[in-house]
């Protein structure tokens, strides 16, 4: 034989069941491999879908969130209307009050001037009271002078 057969199938010896051995681990590792990158996918398959999902929901976040502000600038224009209607309903009203304290406050010097005129009628009215009295007892006196008059003329 020689030494290029003896070397030969020296390594068929050694390196050929080391060979096959790493064939059979390669095959084990590319079968790892298949079914690690089969459950990446499904992973990467899973995020996707999450990714979908939160895109979705920050849509529909923002669609609410524009709804919300509308609502609000809607409401916000809403009540300063109402307010403006209160406010000139308010001055209206205060202006009637003050009108109505107008009046009253005539009607009080109408009613002073009443009482001050009734209070000089009164006083009128006791002095012709007094004035009668005061007749009838002149007249009475007469009648007793003229009586007492008489009886010393007797």
């Amino acid at each position: 034989m020689d030494l290029k057969e003896i070397i030969t199938n020296t390594f068929k010896e050694l390196i050929l069941p080391e060979l096959g051995k790493i064939k059979e681990e390669n095959k084990e590792i590319k079968n790892y491999l298949t079914f690690i990158n089969k459950r990446l996918d499904d992973v990467n398959k899973r995020l996707d879908d999450v990714n979908i999902h939160l895109a979705d929901q920050s849509r529909r976040i923002d669609k609410l969130s524009a709804r919300i502000d509308s609502v609000r600038e809607e409401l916000n224009k809403r009540i300063d209307s109402i307010r403006e209607e209160l406010n000139k309903r308010i001055d209206e009203t205060n202006k009637r009050i003050d009108e109505t304290n107008k009046r009253i406050d005539e009607t009080n010097k109408r009613i002073d001037e009443t009482n001050k005129r009734l209070d000089r009628l009164y006083e009128v009215i006791v002095r012709r009271d007094e004035h009668i009295k005061l007749e009838e007892r002149v007249t009475r006196l007469e009648h007793e002078i003229e009586e007492i008059k008489r009886k010393i003329a007797v």
